[in-house]
């Protein structure tokens, strides 16, 4: 039976979150969420969500939600606020207590955001949150920077596929550090086919050629063909400029994942 993590994008309907120069947290929350939920979803992981649109469920009803589903763990993304607008700035992750799978996977969710360019303000308790009391299984809480820091805006704009992407591994790597799942869940990586021919010749030709151009191409062999690919890459946009590059140059190419 696959693992099983409930996805809550904080707010909804008519409570908006924070808000700040018209910028609703429950907007920025449940883009998020689904993008998290995807990645996830590729890597075999059952994922159930408390929203998938606007709407509006009391904390306490998210918990119950969890609970009657049987989650082995809830996630719930938020974007924090401060009193005074610009002032602080940074990413934080609250749990009920520093203990057990939670704490580890907070920690790691923090540090993967952190490289992405967000302060790190660590891991809170509070116990007093009804998503983190309630709710029968582990629990994280994520503050994914504060929507009135306009430097926590750009870097959530400008970077938004990485940020799920961070997630989505500090999710991943904390379960396969703890046995709750295979490494085979591990996320995809992808890279670029400019060709797959049966002779090699032809396939070593392109190679050179590309490898002239500075394209970082290696040679695949496999399935009676041999394959030129070029790079390896984290994420699909990544792959997406790299193709697009080729095509510029003449080549026709199909993204692959590995």
């Amino acid at each position: 039976m696959s693992y099983s993590i409930m996805l809550d994008a904080g707010h909804g309907g008519r409570d908006p979150g924070a808000v700040y120069n018209g910028r609703r947290e429950k907007d920025d929350t449940l883009s998020l969420t689904l993008a998290i939920g995807e990645l996830l979803q590729e890597r075999g992981i059952d994922v159930l969500y408390t929203r998938t649109t606007d709407i509006y469920e009391s904390p306490y009803q998210k918990a119950l939600e969890a609970n009657a589903a049987g989650a082995d763990f809830f996630l719930s993304i938020h974007r924090n606020s401060y009193p005074t607008d610009n002032t602080v700035s940074g990413v934080e992750s609250l749990v009920y207590n520093k203990s057990g799978l939670k704490y580890t996977m907070a920690q790691n969710i923090n540090e993967g955001l952190e490289a992405l360019g967000f302060i790190n303000l660590g891991v809170k308790e509070r116990p007093g949150l009804v998503v983190l009391r309630r709710t029968q299984m582990p629990a994280v809480l994520v503050e994914v920077g504060f929507i009135n820091s306009d430097t926590d805006n750009r870097l959530f704009d400008d970077n938004f596929d990485d940020i799920a992407l961070a997630i989505a591994e500090g999710i991943l790597d904390t379960l396969e550090e703890n046995g709750e799942i295979s490494s085979d869940s591990s996320l995809p990586h992808y890279t670029v086919q400019t060709g797959a021919f049966r002779s090699e010749r032809y396939a070593r030709r392109l190679l050179n050629e590309l490898t002239e151009m500075n394209f970082p191409a290696v040679l695949t062999e496999g399935d009676g063909l041999f394959r030129v690919m070029v790079g390896e890459y984290d994420t699909l946009d990544e792959a997406v400029n790299m193709e697009r590059r080729l095509k510029r140059a003449g080549y026709q190419t199909v993204i692959v994942t590995i």
